[in-house]
């Protein structure tokens, strides 16, 4: 690995187990629906592409496939106010993630922050746990018109700082994570406890995989 100028952080299986609140949406969506509710261990299989996927995922109870889009319209409002008023009551930092930060900001790291949430839930969030203040920059979901895995919210983040891509690092969990970077040309480093389906992140070929985030620290200490 190349030692980075500036370092983008994903949130959701990265930063932050969000599981515990966005399983408890599902289930309390899914019983004012009048159905039973599908529990964290599967809903932990079904985050990473944003709430309106995860929804969708919740109504047909698998990771693939679309539910009768009637449905999905009496589902989607009831999620979002169950989870504006449930955004950080559940969820915490990772182990590693608090040190991790402060160790990549004393050397003097560009740090930003990219995710696929929306800004009414990622921005909350990210202040609630007393994060948001880490970053530079903050793109959420909905800051520009893609999202990943499309390149553009990380050359958008390059743009912000001044730097080449090749010169930059994501900080992701997810087969979204390595692609966005990929595609943007920087590297990226996977967490192995996030988000990504069930499968192994090592499938999906990233730079390095690390266990904790205070883990980057020496890991880039002994880049090029």
């Amino acid at each position: 690995m190349r030692k980075p100028e500036m370092i983008l952080i994903d949130v959701d299986g990265t930063l932050v187990d969000s599981v515990p609140d966005l399983a408890f949406c599902v289930d309390s969506m899914m019983l004012q629906l009048g159905r039973e509710p599908r529990g964290e261990e599967r809903v932990r299989d079904w985050v990473g592409n944003g709430v309106e996927r995860l929804v969708r995922r919740a109504l047909v109870g698998q990771l693939e496939g679309e539910p009768d889009e009637a449905d999905f319209e009496r589902a989607y409002p009831i999620f979002m106010g169950l989870y504006a008023e449930n955004t950080s009551k559940r969820s915490f930092l990772y182990p590693g993630v608090r040190d991790g930060i402060d160790m990549l900001k004393a050397s003097g790291y560009k740090l930003g922050c990219v995710t696929n949430k929306a800004a009414q839930f990622t921005e909350p969030l990210l202040k609630d746990l007393g994060v948001y203040d880490d970053f530079s920059i903050v793109i959420s979901g909905d800051t520009l018109t893609k999202k990943k895995p499309d390149p553009a919210p990380l050359l958008h983040a390059a743009e912000f700082f001044g730097c080449e891509p090749a010169n930059a690092l994501m900080i992701g969990d997810s087969v979204s994570d390595v692609a966005a970077a990929r595609a943007a040309g920087f590297q990226i480093v996977c967490m192995s406890y996030g988000y990504n389906h069930g499968i192994d992140i090592r499938e999906a070929a990233p730079d390095a995989v690390i266990d904790s985030m205070d883990e980057i620290y020496p890991l880039l200490e002994r880049a090029a």
